[in-house]
């Protein structure tokens, strides 16, 4: 297949995975940076869908290839950077290929299945010099960048108390999914899959972890991980911190809040937000002038694919490691090991103690013999 015409200053990009968040998320994004990247080549496995894409994607454009194979893509296409919206257990394999063909991956939560295969990622980083970030788009939105400026700078006081609430609602019919609550598929539950998106902006606007005590439970759906899961955190800036990640709650909401000494931030949405769903309240003792410099900013950016590529392109101009990757990818699926062996265990988990030779380093489920998939 000849390779693609591309313009001069574009990364070329290709997409994994063709399926709702690929052309619902990823392509819309691509198109927001237009000028700065174009779409030269597209994978899927499934023949029929991969057509599909490829029609919306060349709407009113250049035909944009596909291919049934991901090194034959990356053999012949070449690209500067890899979108990856393949299910979970392929996230690992299809990054570290990736990485070793040149190219920068931006891939669908979770980045991984297990702290064992981020370290995979990790050392396939270190050998090319490419990079791999996962898609929190949480994280950029104008109004946590907001957030995260007042929390880091003192404006709001030492954060004190914090609450992380995923309640969302899924049926059986989602989890007749083949793929869908399994752990060497999915990785987890709504840990995993669901309340990872929230937890991980409370830890970006937090900082590091140090210790979770936790609880985790099948209470209704029929699958190998949980359906719910609950944690207390304690943070190294001495914070305290509830987190919830449900699937069974009919009224949804996704809710972060956190309590300073001079303030409360929240943000209440369900699967996006805008600047609008971020409040600032002041404590009695902060007079209306300093409450003045909380407001949010005057653009709004929502929380989007669209923002997320476009602060990774930022870092590919200037050479510097995307947001997203390193050791702030790391510390999210960390804390997600950490929460499943607290649940499974009984007892809290710290910070650095879930490495090599660790059960719960090699797979979330830790072969509990309630939990691991040979029960």
């Amino acid at each position: 297949m000849p390779e693609p015409p591309s313009r001069p200053g574009r990364l070329r990009a290709a997409v994994v995975g063709t399926g709702g968040i690929v052309t619902g998320c990823h392509l819309p994004a691509l198109r927001a940076h237009a000028d700065r990247v174009e779409l030269v080549a597209a994978v899927d496995v499934d023949q029929e869908r991969l057509d599909a894409f490829r029609r919306a994607a060349s709407a009113g454009g250049a035909d944009v290839p596909g291919y049934l194979d991901l090194d034959a893509m990356l053999a012949e296409a070449r690209p500067d950077l890899v979108l990856i919206g393949t299910p979970p257990a392929l996230h690992r394999e299809q990054t570290v290929a990736a990485l070793r063909a040149g190219a920068w991956v931006l891939c669908e939560k979770p980045l991984c299945l297990s702290p064992a295969e981020y370290d995979e990622i990790a050392a396939a980083e270190a050998e090319t010099g490419a990079f791999a970030s996962v898609v929190f788009q949480h994280r950029y939105g104008s109004g946590a960048r907001h957030a995260r400026r007042l929390l880091e700078s003192g404006e709001l006081g030492r954060p004190l108390v914090a609450h992380c609430q995923t309640t969302w609602h899924r049926d059986r019919a989602y989890y007749a999914v083949p793929w869908r609550g399994r752990w060497a598929t999915e990785g987890g539950g709504p840990t995993m899959g669901h309340g990872i998106h929230q937890f991980d902006l409370l830890l970006h606007l937090l900082g590091d972890w140090v210790e979770v005590r936790a609880m985790a439970a099948r209470l209704v759906h029929d699958v190998e991980s949980e359906d719910v899961s609950t944690a207390l955190v304690r943070f190294a800036n001495g914070a305290l911190a509830t987190v919830v990640n449900s699937v069974l709650s009919p009224d949804e909401v996704s809710r972060i809040r956190v309590d300073c000494a001079d303030a409360t931030v929240e943000l209440t949405h369900l699967y996006g937000y805008g600047n609008d769903d971020w409040t600032y309240t002041p404590a009695p003792h902060v007079p209306a002038e300093r409450v003045a410099a909380w407001r949010t900013p005057p653009e709004d950016v929502p929380s989007s694919h669209a923002a997320q590529l476009g602060a990774l392109l930022d870092a590919h101009e200037r050479g510097a490691p995307p947001p997203g990757s390193g050791a702030e990818a790391r510390r999210t699926v960390e804390f997600a090991a950490a929460l499943y062996k607290s649940a499974f265990t009984g007892r809290p988990v710290l910070a650095g103690e879930i490495a090599p030779g660790d059960p719960y380093h090699q797979a979330m489920h830790g072969d509990h013999p309630d939990w691991s998939p040979k029960r």
